[in-house]
């Protein structure tokens, strides 16, 4: 584990429109379906297994933990970017690759777009959509190209499209920028509509 303070970075592109990095937003509870845990399993291994770096939250305990411990265990590099404020023992996973404190949430935020590539977004709560809806928003106001999906689970994020649709309707998205939150039902699908954005 390598622990570092955070350079200023740029919100940009993967080069040559390959994907390096995965950044994925999840909850640090496990959840009350089973499947959930499962799935942050599924996409920790997958993105080890295809080489890509995963780069989240920092955290060892709910989703984070099992995302982050079941790509470490499939011999991939996970990065993770984490508060002081949650640098207790509890919270922080000690054996990542690296491990990147920061002094605030946007800070943590803004490392985690500048070190990623692409975003993918597993169930969570409030701080996962905040995550999730400040890359969509960066994305709407072309502040960053680097797109995002969402591995709905058990269809978790199913509210959520449809709040989306809602927005469009009542004329606060525009109907071409409903597509900026694709989901698909699995990891390896998700990760395959990035592979497509880029």
């Amino acid at each position: 584990m390598s622990l570092q303070h955070p350079a200023e970075g740029r919100h940009g592109t993967a080069a040559g429109g390959r994907i390096r990095s995965v950044c994925v937003f999840c909850g640090s509870a496990p959840g009350t379906d089973p499947r959930f845990l499962e799935a942050a399993r599924q996409t920790g291994t997958l993105l080890a297994q295809q080489g890509f770096e995963l780069v989240y939250g920092g955290g060892h305990i709910g989703m984070m933990g099992a995302l982050a411990d079941a790509a470490l265990a499939a011999g991939g590099r996970v990065t993770g970017v984490i508060p002081q404020h949650l640098m207790r023992p509890e919270v922080a996973h000690l054996g990542l690759s690296e491990l990147i404190v920061v002094d605030s949430m946007h800070q943590r935020k803004r490392l985690m777009a500048d070190r990623a590539d692409c975003f993918l977004v597993l169930p969570g709560g409030y701080g996962t959509l905040d995550e999730t809806f400040e890359m969509v928003t960066w994305l709407q106001l072309g502040l960053q190209r680097k797109p995002l999906a969402l591995i709905n689970v058990g269809g978790y994020f199913d509210p959520v499209l449809r709040w989306v649709q809602q927005a469009v309707a009542c004329g606060f998205v525009r109907r071409g920028q409903a597509d900026l939150l694709p989901a698909a039902d699995t990891a390896e699908a998700a990760l395959a509509l990035l592979q497509l954005e880029l």
